[in-house]
């Protein structure tokens, strides 16, 4: 009897111990537990069906919220985007953030035209592979951005200029990031 009893109470402290831990861990994540959430979101984002060249999404982790931030074509996608990674373990906030672009069929007509003038030039034809495209553009009432990372600075110059080319612009911001490989 009086071993049970023991037995009991030590399972109970240690039980109590696990849950004042996980408590501390909840209350300020370890920079450990950021990596994964961060990997982990870009892994859902990425993961979504209708992301395409013409979305752009960024996301920042702070403790346990996933700040979201970006332009995408389709409200869905918003939506989609936020739903994603509501499930994943740590994550306890998600501040959307997301901007719906505008419909328009002008807008819809640039961006063809831009991904022709961008991702079929000779030196960036390389970018065109892959099921994710790394030169993301983005068109909002004429206005074009260009997000997303690129080999050389070269390439961002060249990808700037091409988009110049395109008739029916108003002005064409270069956001594109240079990263060695």
């Amino acid at each position: 009897m009086k071993s049970r009893w023991l037995t009991t109470s030590v399972c109970i402290l240690v039980l109590s111990g696990l849950m004042m831990s996980q408590d501390v861990q909840r209350g300020q994540p370890s920079a450990k537990s950021e990596d994964r959430i961060t990997r982990e979101v870009r892994h859902e984002l990425l993961m979504l069906p209708y992301f395409g060249v013409f979305d752009y999404i960024a996301f920042k982790v702070d403790g346990g919220t996933v700040t979201l931030i970006g332009q995408v074509v389709r409200p869905s996608l918003k939506s989609d985007a936020e739903n994603s990674i509501k499930h994943i373990e740590g994550v306890d906030k998600v501040d959307n953030q997301i901007e719906v672009l505008p419909p328009s069929s002008m807008d819809d007509r640039l961006r063809i035209r831009l991904f022709r003038a961008i991702y079929q030039y000779p030196s960036l034809q390389k970018y065109e592979l892959g099921v994710q495209k790394p030169i993301r553009i983005i068109v909002k009432n004429g206005r074009v951005t260009l997000e997303g990372v690129v080999d050389s600075d070269a390439d961002k110059n060249v990808a700037g200029l091409r988009a110049n080319t395109v008739s029916g612009i108003f002005s064409v911001t270069n956001n594109l990031q240079v990263v060695k490989p």
